[in-house]
C-alpha cells in the first residue's frame, strides 16, 4: 500500500512536490484557529478554495467593506486573528474604510489579497495590484508580497504573529495567483508571546503616586476589555475609591456603568475634559490615549494641580502623550501588578453620579426614549454593536453596559463598520443575542451585511434609528460657524425604507412610529431565532 502523506527529511519538513503552498497555508490556518474565511470571491484567489476543507467555513460578504467589518467583529469577540481574503487592488480599495477602522480598533486581522500571476506582472496586466504592499499603508501593521511562491506560508505565519502582538492590528499578504500550486514546506509549529508585562520600575512610580494622592480619577478605554482586564480594573478602582470616567471615543465597554464609582463619559474636547476632571489631583488613564480630541482646543491638558499617569499597550500613544508618566504593556498584567501592592490609605467615597430623569413617550419618539426602552427589554448579556454617532450621548445616558464584552463600536469614526461587525460578533458567540444599533445614515454604508446574517440564520436584531438625516453633522455644524437656521448641505436623508430594504434580502422587519408599541416590538424581535430589523422613527 502506498501512503499519500508527504515525505519528510530529518527535519520533519515535507519533501513532496505534491504538497503545495495551498496545503501548507490550509494546515497553518487550521493550527492557528483561522478556519473561518471572510471573503468576497475574485479570480486571482480561486486556487486557494479548490478542495475547500470541510472543517472550514467560507463567510461571504457582498462587498469588501462588509467582509472586513465581519472579520473585525469576529476577531474582537474571539480574541484571535481572523482571516480575510480580498480581490487584488480593487478589493483592498473597497475595504480600506474598514481596514482603517480595524487599525484604530487594534483588531488582529490577517488580510490576504490576490495578485496576478508572477509571469505577467512585468506587463502591467489586468487586475494587477501595482504596489500591493503600499496600497493599505499606513493602516496595516505590516504588509508583504513574498519574493518566492514557497515563501507564502511563512509570510502568513509571520503576519499572524505580527497581528497578534500588542498593540494588535491588521496585516496584509499579497499572493500571486500562480503561487498556490507551487511546491512548499509545512510551517513548523511555534509559540510566540503576544503580551508584554509593563516595566516594574515605572509601575512602581505609578503605584506610589496612586497611594499618595488624595482624589484619584481613572479614565478607562477599550484596551481594558481587549486585554481581559475588566475585573482587575474594577478591583483597583474600589481599592482606591477612584471616580472612573470612560475615555473619549472608546470602542469597547471598560467599566460597569451601574457601579457606584462610575462617573460618566469624557467628550473629545480638551476644555470639557479639563472641566470634568477638575478637583482630582491624579488622573490615571488605563487602556486609552490621554486624550483623544475631535476639535481644536486650547489651554492645559489637565486640571491645575493634577498629575497624569498612563498604562497603555501602544508605545506610539505613550510617546505622543503631552505630559505625565506612561508605562507600556498589557493592561491586565499591569493592573494585576498594581493590585499586589499593600492596601493604600482609606479614602472617602466620591459623590455618586447624578441620576438621569426618565425619558417620557412623545408623539415623535425621542432617541432617549427609544434607547431607554431597549435597555428595559435587553438582557444584560446581550451584545450591542453600535454605529449611531448622533445618538451616542443618549445611549451613554439611557443604555448602560454592565458586563465585559457586551459593547462594540468603532474607534475610527469611519462609517460602515457596525452592521457587518454585528454579524462577525454573532458568528463568534453562537446562541448569544446580538443587537446592531445603527443610525439611518450609517446603515447605508454596509447594509449588505443583512444578507450575510440571513444566510447564516444569526440571532441579530438590527435596530435602525431613523431621523432622516446625518444628524451628527448637523449637530456638529455650529462648531464651524453655522447658525441655528443655516442649512448643512447633503445631510438630509428623506425617503429611505429600511423594512423594504431588509425584505429584499430575506429579513423580516417592522417600522415603529408609536412609542407605546416600541416595548412589545423590541421584546418580540429580541426573542426571534434569526435576524430581525426594527426601524424606529425618532425625532
Amino acid at each position: 500500500m502506498t501512503s499519500n502523506a508527504p515525505r519528510s527529511d530529518a527535519s520533519g519538513l515535507s519533501q513532496d512536490a505534491s504538497f503545495t503552498v495551498r496545503h501548507a497555508v490550509i494546515d497553518l490556518m487550521r493550527r492557528l484557529g483561522m478556519t473561518s474565511v471572510f471573503a468576497n470571491p475574485g479570480s486571482t484567489e480561486l486556487p486557494l478554495f479548490r478542495d475547500f476543507p470541510q472543517d472550514f467555513r467560507y463567510v461571504l460578504g457582498l462587498q469588501e467593506a462588509v467582509v472586513v467589518g465581519m472579520a473585525d467583529g469576529y476577531a474582537q469577540a474571539t480574541r484571535n486573528a481572523s482571516f480575510v481574503n480580498l480581490h487584488s487592488a480593487a478589493g483592498v480599495g473597497n475595504a480600506m474604510g474598514n481596514i482603517f477602522t480595524a487599525f484604530r480598533n487594534r483588531t488582529p486581522i490577517v488580510i490576504t489579497a490576490g495578485q496576478q500571476a508572477r509571469s505577467i506582472l512585468p506587463f502591467d496586466p489586468f487586475l494587477a495590484s501595482t504596489q500591493a504592499t503600499e496600497l493599505p499603508k499606513p493602516y496595516v501593521k505590516w504588509s508583504i508580497e513574498p519574493a518566492r511562491a514557497e515563501d507564502v506560508p511563512l509570510a502568513i505565519a509571520r503576519a499572524y504573529h505580527v497581528a497578534m502582538q500588542e498593540p494588535r492590528g491588521p496585516v496584509l499578504v499579497s499572493i500571486p495567483v500562480d503561487d498556490w500550486d507551487r511546491a512548499a514546506e509545512p510551517v513548523p509549529a511555534r509559540v510566540v508571546s503576544t503580551e508584554t508585562r509593563p516595566e516594574p520600575f515605572v509601575l512602581e512610580q505609578i503605584g506610589a503616586a496612586l497611594d499618595a494622592c488624595e482624589r484619584p480619577a481613572f479614565v478607562v478605554g477599550g484596551a481594558v476589555d481587549r486585554a481581559g482586564g475588566w475585573d482587575e480594573v474594577v478591583r483597583l478602582a474600589e481599592r482606591h475609591n477612584a471616580r472612573v470616567f470612560v475615555a473619549p471615543m472608546t470602542g469597547r465597554c471598560a467599566f460597569p456603568e451601574d457601579h457606584r464609582l462610575f462617573a460618566g463619559f469624557l467628550p473629545a474636547m480638551r476644555e470639557k475634559i479639563v472641566e470634568l476632571l477638575g478637583g482630582h489631583d491624579l488622573i490615571f488613564v488605563i487602556g486609552a490615549p490621554a486624550f483623544t480630541y475631535h476639535v481644536e482646543g486650547h489651554g492645559p491638558h489637565l486640571p491645575a494641580g493634577a498629575t497624569l499617569c498612563q498604562l497603555i499597550d501602544d508605545p506610539a500613544i505613550a510617546a505622543w502623550a503631552p505630559t505625565g508618566t506612561a508605562v507600556v504593556g498589557n493592561i491586565r498584567l499591569g493592573v494585576a501588578d498594581l493590585l499586589t501592592r499593600p492596601a493604600p490609605k482609606t479614602r472617602p467615597l466620591p459623590a455618586p453620579r447624578a441620576a438621569r430623569p426618565r425619558a417620557e413617550p412623545s408623539p415623535l419618539m425621542s432617541v432617549a426614549f427609544a434607547l431607554q426602552t431597549l435597555a428595559e427589554v435587553r438582557d444584560a448579556d446581550d451584545i450591542v454593536v453600535e454605529e449611531a454617532p448622533s445618538s451616542r450621548p443618549a445611549m451613554q445616558n439611557y443604555l448602560p453596559f454592565t458586563r465585559s464584552g457586551t459593547f462594540y463600536t468603532m474607534d475610527s469614526g469611519g462609517l460602515g463598520y457596525g452592521m457587518p461587525a454585528a454579524v462577525g460578533v454573532a458568528l463568534a458567540k453562537p446562541g448569544t443575542r446580538v443587537i446592531g444599533l445603527i443610525g439611518d445614515g450609517s446603515s447605508m454604508y454596509s447594509i449588505q451585511a443583512i444578507y450575510s446574517a440571513v444566510q447564516m440564520k444569526l440571532p441579530i436584531t438590527f435596530v435602525i434609528l431613523n431621523n432622516s438625516r446625518y444628524a451628527a453633522l448637523q449637530d456638529f455644524a455650529p462648531e464651524f460657524g453655522f447658525g441655528p437656521a443655516d442649512p448643512v448641505q447633503g445631510t438630509d436623508l428623506p425617503g429611505l425604507d429600511f423594512v423594504a430594504l431588509a425584505a429584499g434580502m430575506g429579513c423580516h422587519g417592522t417600522r415603529v412610529t408609536d412609542a407605546e408599541r416600541l416595548h412589545d416590538i423590541l421584546r418580540d424581535a429580541l426573542a426571534s431565532s434569526g435576524p430581525m430589523l426594527v426601524e424606529v422613527v425618532v425625532a
